[in-house]
């Protein structure tokens, strides 16, 4: 069995992948507007910067910097999955374990959590996030993705409007 930590620091950056129960659901688009409602009315009482996220139909993937002196992001995300829950209808099913813990059963228990290093580590999980709707075929070009920090960035100067064009460029340059 893995041992596995998470590793919190005290005003951390961190990448993260969170991911629905039924991966041919498409609720995160569906119901993008109450997933934006649940990272607002959690940043309001456990603040928290989004520095990088893409919204994809059945996953997301962020970059969030916590205040110093701050290292819970796991409330941040348990309370951003219950609160995105609670705005949907309860169409969903429910298995006997999500019962007894008496949970919807909209996302996966788990998240994947990386902690950011450096600058480069940062660049590098930025470019990965907003080329992500490329590589899932969602769309040909980054700009082309509405769900996306990838916007505000541009507008930011931090990225061109073309950035991210030749996929197998980006791949190389993410070392895969």
């Amino acid at each position: 069995m893995t041992n596995y930590r998470r590793h919190y620091i005290d005003g951390g950056c961190y990448f993260f992948t969170l991911v629905l129960q039924n991966r041919q659901s498409d609720w995160l688009l569906r119901y993008v507007d109450e997933l934006r409602a649940a990272f607002l009315e959690v940043k309001k009482r456990h603040p928290f910067e989004i520095t990088a996220i893409v919204i994809l139909p059945e996953h997301l993937h962020c970059i969030l910097t916590l205040p110093e002196g701050d290292q819970d992001f796991s409330l941040r995300l348990r309370q951003i999955k219950a609160n995105f829950s609670r705005k949907l209808p309860k169409t969903e099913p429910i298995s006997a374990s999500h019962l007894r813990k008496k949970e919807r059963g909209i996302w996966q228990r788990r998240f994947w959590e990386h902690v950011i290093r450096d600058e480069n580590d940062l660049k590098q999980y930025m470019d990965y996030i907003y080329f992500n709707p490329v590589k899932h075929g969602w769309v040909k070009q980054v700009v082309e993705w509405e769900y996306s920090s990838f916007h505000r960035d541009v507008a930011l100067g931090l990225y061109s409007t073309v950035w991210g064009g030749e996929y197998k460029n980006i791949l190389k340059d993410m070392g895969e």
